[in-house]
């Protein structure tokens, strides 16, 4: 009768600390995603707003000149060297195309047992 006591005890012992540490697991979650919407609902420090702001500039000029901003030709040469680079080195081809593979069966001999 002890035994089986002992047993039940330690059974529930153990889902006891299964759950505690769900339990846990939940509230940290919880926690951390109230945080981060409490913070979006303050306003926000002026570093933290210059940085947004920045990333905002540079996504907007990004978008109006159609890829690299500021890009001058110095860096068009430098790109178009080496896009000649990596086509003399692969042997030519399309470098802004993912490559077509074209895989044939294997021809399998069946041997007669």
């Amino acid at each position: 009768m002890v035994l089986l006591l002992q047993m039940a005890l330690h059974r529930l012992f153990q889902l006891s600390s299964v759950l505690r540490s769900a339990v846990s697991l939940t509230l940290r979650r919880n926690i951390g995603m109230s945080a981060v919407v409490f913070n979006k609902a303050k306003d926000l420090d002026p570093i933290q707003k210059l940085f947004l702001d920045k990333i905002r500039d540079y996504s907007n000029k990004s978008k109006t000149a159609g890829g690299i901003v500021d890009a001058g030709p110095a860096y068009q040469k430098n790109v178009s060297e080496e896009v000649v680079k990596l086509q003399r080195l692969y042997g030519g081809g399309d470098l802004n195309k993912f490559p077509d593979f074209k895989f044939t069966e294997p021809k399998l001999d069946e041997s007669p047992k």
